[in-house]
């Protein structure tokens, strides 16, 4: 583009008062400004010049200094008493330094000498138009400063306020994820922040305080997803290896928000939620004070929830033996001043009957039971008939066993080789879960099966003795059955006494 243009596109947004009083220089003038400028108002000397000027609004004027009435530099001098930033440009022919010297003091911005050269003309006007457009835009940058501010800050928070959201919606997500492997977790995060806002709120932490301790405890085990399955869903105690391994969730939740800036102030109230007052916690053994004082809430909080869960070993205790567990542990396990605000604010909880980490739906049962799968007959393990019948004392979901004890499988063994006597325990196991598709069926040690099952029901002894299988095999077989409504039978140790009374009894027979 070339600087004419350049003139003329910057010139269309300003309003110019051009004065003369010598016709024949005032046409030829206004119709070259007329080509640069959209407004143009023209006076034929200065009395006419100041009327305009009084009237209207100008960003340049551009005078003779030797007019009838009214001069240039007496018409400027007026005019720069009414707007002191006005700027006027003088064109003349007269090189008297009077002249120079009024304009100076009056505050002139430019000279353009008589007779006219348009190149000069245009340069003053690029640097003249340059210059008001730099002023007007800080005037309107100071006037708008404050709302721009404001806007801007408004802008920014909102902006902010939804990388927030997202973050957690995306946090909370996996916390969901995580929950969501393992029936026991579920819902546990919710829950544990819930106590926690309580808690806090009754100790007189303000509400940012609060909100920061409720967002850290729905994200305390954000790490658990880097837990593998094999640990995070084991339905069975962990063994020392896994409880090492899955105790680094509280390292990695801590990893996963310090590298998130606006909640890495969470990252140390969960790096902590796992310490003792007596400094026996993990992962860094802190003790007494040295536990960050919303970790210490966490703490009563994530143990008051994990007590009152049902868990597979172990079932909940009422929310008064929870309470007065905790408050055993005050001064070992828990922080004091935590203890005797959170005993008069939990004991007002309402616990909810059902949370449990026996699985509930039929694809985490099935997920649940393949920790207990028996590889060989593809039946259930004892650790399984374990848990149900620790779980059948509070739920007495199941009434009847049926105990099948297979003779002289081992002799079988010995003479045929493992690898027939596992083949002939898969054979039989599956007569069996077809012959009972409603049991559960289990194989213990080693060569018995117990058929389980909600209702009471007879086995068909003579099938299973006549079982072509069997008496191929030379393998004989006898029974006995328990009604757990009036036989205690609790867990597999009571189970083992029983079986070893029922073997005991065949031998004397």
């Amino acid at each position: 583009m070339s600087q004419l243009k350049k003139l003329k596109k910057a010139a269309q947004s300003i309003r110019l008062l051009y004065v003369e009083d010598e016709p024949a220089l005032r046409e030829s003038v206004s119709r070259y400004f007329n080509k640069l400028f959209k407004h143009i108002d023209v006076a034929e000397n200065g009395e006419q010049g100041l009327e305009l000027y009084v009237s209207n609004h100008y960003d340049i004027i551009i005078t003779d200094i030797e007019m009838p009435k009214l001069n240039g530099i007496q018409m400027s001098k007026k005019i720069k008493e009414i707007n002191p930033e006005q700027d006027i440009i003088i064109t003349s022919a007269y090189t008297n330094p009077e002249y120079f010297v009024e304009a100076i003091k009056t505050g002139i911005n430019g000279y353009i000498i008589k007779p006219i050269d348009f190149t000069q003309v245009n340069q003053i006007l690029e640097s003249t138009i340059s210059k008001i457009k730099r002023f007007k835009e800080n005037e309107n940058y100071k006037k708008n400063l404050e709302k721009m501010v404001v806007d801007k800050t408004r802008e920014y928070k909102k902006l902010y306020d939804e990388k927030v959201h997202n973050y957690k919606q995306t946090l909370y997500s996996i916390v969901n994820m995580i929950e969501d492997r393992d029936s026991y977790t579920g819902g546990h995060s919710l829950r544990v922040a819930k106590y926690c806002k309580l808690i806090s709120e009754a100790m007189g932490y303000s509400d940012k305080e609060v909100q920061k301790l409720y967002q850290a405890a729905m994200l305390h085990d954000l790490g658990k997803i880097a837990t593998p399955d094999s640990i995070l869903l084991k339905p069975e105690r962990l063994n020392k290896l896994e409880y090492k391994l899955i105790k680094e969730h509280v390292s990695e939740s801590y990893n996963l928000l310090k590298k998130i800036p606006m909640f890495n102030d969470l990252a140390d109230v969960v790096l902590d939620h796992h310490e003792r007052f007596d400094g026996h916690g993990y992962p860094q053994g802190k003790k007494d004070n040295e536990i960050l004082p919303l970790s210490r809430i966490m703490i009563v909080a994530d143990a008051f929830d994990a007590m009152t869960t049902n868990r597979i070993y172990k079932a909940r205790k009422s929310k008064e033996e929870a309470l007065k567990e905790i408050k055993n542990f005050s001064g070992k396990q828990f922080h004091p001043e935590v203890v005797d605000i959170a005993m008069n604010v939990l004991e007002k909880i309402e616990i909810e009957e059902d949370i449990s980490q026996m699985p509930k739906t039929e694809l985490e049962k099935e997920r649940f039971s393949y920790f207990f799968k028996d590889i060989v007959s593809d039946t259930y393990n004892r650790n399984y008939l374990n848990i149900i019948l620790i779980r059948n004392k509070y739920d007495k979901e199941y009434n009847c066993i049926n105990i099948i004890y297979l003779h002289n499988f081992s002799k079988f063994n010995n003479k045929h080789g493992w690898n027939e006597g596992d083949q002939l325990l898969k054979e039989f196991s599956s007569f069996l879960k077809t012959s009972y598709p409603d049991s559960l069926i289990f194989r213990v040690h080693g060569d018995d099966f117990i058929v389980l099952n909600k209702k009471h029901i007879n086995i068909d002894e003579e099938a299973i003795t006549s079982l072509d299988l069997l008496q191929r095999k030379k393998i004989t077989s006898s029974f006995a059955h328990y009604n757990l409504h009036e036989v205690n039978i609790e867990d597999m140790n009571m189970m083992d006494r029983h079986l070893l009374s029922s073997i005991a009894a065949l031998r004397k027979d």
